[in-house]
């Protein structure tokens, strides 16, 4: 990581990521993928999972289909899912987004996530981000002293839209008072301000400001859940690949929700995938990679205060 990324339930230096290759003998694709640490998941584990999966087939055939059908969802899917997605590309010389049935992608803003921290160190952090040319900020909030950290984020970035994560933790507060103060200064999007299972407890609550679900929304199983929630966050590696997240967008629009497409922690290979899906998108939030001390060659990249795709994955050569 550049420095520290701070969220209610800890701070991370570092991120480890699986890497998944998949090859026909002369061409090969490849996945990226960030274990979902809170479910459990760890690089290591996505690997021996994607390992074990393949050497169990014998002579079966390697699809996309198979894999949905016979992997859980979670990151080492997801690997695996992107990875097929990648050599069919390249086998048939078309890029994903058209064989997937997608918009061809643009350069497109994106969310910047600003660490929970003092609130003078998310002001100065605001106001950095928005001198680099970022129009939206994700501020991670925790719970005690949010209204503090906003307030002096919107002094640090008078001018940006501003999104926040709770990240599940606003069990002990009032929730409706809490969106209510967010509003007025501005905040127009709120993620997880509950726990994973706990969702009811969003019912009956009255906010002018929307609820975003994260972590209460994995894949398409999780939506008869989500009744509270108008907005949901698709991110690969909690979906199980881009075959599951194009599924949900398509069940997530039909029930009228609004989409917000996120990312985890990881380079531009992990993040490429999502940014397919990122034009239908009301909000997006694939700054991952530009949070690391260093990415994969041929990167996402900033230009005129808008991310641009890269070319290391769903391209043909």
């Amino acid at each position: 990581m550049a420095g520290a990324f701070t969220i209610s339930r800890g701070a991370k230096t570092h991120v480890d990521v699986v890497l998944c290759v998949v090859t026909d003998g002369v061409q090969e694709g490849r996945g990226e993928a960030t274990p979902i640490y809170y479910h459990g998941e760890t690089a290591e584990g996505c690997a021996q999972a994607i390992g074990d999966y393949c050497a169990a087939l014998g002579s079966q055939s390697l699809s996309r289909e198979a894999v949905q059908a016979a992997m859980p969802r979670g990151a080492a899917r997801n690997a695996l899912d992107c990875a097929l997605w990648d050599l069919e590309s390249r086998r048939q010389g078309v890029p994903v987004w058209q064989l997937a049935g997608l918009a061809e992608p643009k350069p497109l803003p994106t969310a910047y996530t600003i660490s929970i921290d003092a609130p003078a160190r998310m002001e100065s952090d605001a106001r950095a981000a928005a001198g680099r040319g970022f129009r939206l900020l994700k501020c991670k909030l925790g719970g005690e002293g949010d209204m503090e950290r906003i307030a002096a984020v919107r002094q640090g970035a008078p001018d940006v839209r501003l999104i926040v994560d709770a990240n599940e933790s606003w069990n002990d507060l009032d929730i409706a008072a809490e969106a209510a103060a967010l509003g007025a200064l501005g905040v127009e999007l709120i993620e997880q301000p509950v726990r994973r299972g706990q969702e009811q407890r969003l019912s009956g609550v009255t906010s002018l400001v929307p609820f975003c679900a994260d972590e209460s929304c994995q894949d398409r199983a999780d939506m008869p859940a989500l009744a509270s929630f108008p907005v949901i966050n698709i991110k690969l590696d909690k979906a199980g690949g881009l075959t599951e997240a194009i599924a949900l967008r398509d069940a997530a629009i039909e029930q009228g929700k609004k989409l917000m497409l996120g990312c985890m922690l990881s380079t531009s290979l992990g993040i490429a995938p999502a940014f397919l899906l990122a034009g239908e998108a009301d909000w997006v939030d694939l700054d991952g990679a530009l949070l690391l001390a260093r990415d994969r060659e041929g990167g996402l990249f900033m230009q005129d205060g808008l991310l641009h795709p890269g070319t290391l994955w769903g391209l043909p050569r």
